[in-house]
C-alpha cells in the first residue's frame, strides 16, 4: 500500500492509501467515482483512457489503463470531467457536439483531452495555417475510434483553431 496524493481537476486528492498494483483508471473510476475516463483496450493502445498531465508549464496526455495510480503521485492531472467550468462547455466541447465528433462516445474522452493539449500547445506556439491539417492529424494520431469517427474529431478540432486563428495560427 502507498499513500497517494495528487491534484485532479484543480482539487487536491489524498493522501489515500492504495494498492501498488491499482491502475490509475481503476482509481479514477472505482475509488473516486469519476467514470468519464474509459477503459478501452487495456494495453495503452487506443488511448480512450488518456488524461491530461500538467507539468512545467506544458501539458501532455498519458494513458491510465496500464499505469499504476502510484505513478501519478504528486502530479496535477485533468480528466474529461474537468473541462467544463461553471456549467459552461469549452469551445472544444461545443465543437465536438456541433460536428457530431463521436458516435458511441467511448473514445471521446481521450480525443477531447488530446485536442485540449493540442490547443494549449498551439496557444503557446502558433503554427502557419498551411501546417494545420498535418499538425492536427499528428496530434490525434494514436487515438483509436472503433466507430471510425476520425474525420469528425479532426473537423471539430480544426473548427476551434480556425474560429480563433489569431491565437493559434501565424
Amino acid at each position: 500500500m502507498t499513500a497517494l496524493s495528487l491534484t485532479i481537476n484543480g482539487r487536491a486528492i489524498g493522501p489515500i492509501e492504495v494498492r501498488d498494483d491499482l491502475s490509475m483508471n481503476d482509481f479514477l473510476r472505482e475509488v473516486l467515482g469519476m467514470t468519464g475516463t474509459k477503459f478501452g483496450c487495456g494495453a495503452a493502445q487506443c488511448l480512450s483512457c488518456a488524461v491530461i498531465v500538467d507539468e512545467d508549464g506544458a501539458s501532455s496526455t498519458r494513458p491510465t489503463c496500464i499505469a499504476p495510480a502510484v505513478d501519478f503521485n504528486g502530479l496535477t492531472i485533468r480528466t474529461v470531467e474537468g473541462h467544463a467550468a461553471g456549467g459552461a462547455l469549452t469551445p472544444l466541447q461545443v465543437s465536438f457536439i456541433e460536428h457530431f465528433a463521436f458516435q458511441c462516445g467511448y473514445c471521446t474522452p481521450g480525443f477531447l483531452n488530446e485536442g485540449q493539449v493540442f490547443l494549449e500547445r498551439l496557444a503557446r506556439d502558433p503554427i502557419p495555417r498551411a501546417e494545420l491539417e498535418r499538425t492536427i492529424t499528428e496530434a490525434l494520431d494514436g487515438h483509436l475510434c472503433r466507430c471510425s469517427g476520425y474525420v469528425k474529431y479532426h473537423e471539430a478540432v480544426r473548427a476551434v483553431v480556425l474560429a480563433d486563428a489569431g491565437r493559434y495560427l501565424t
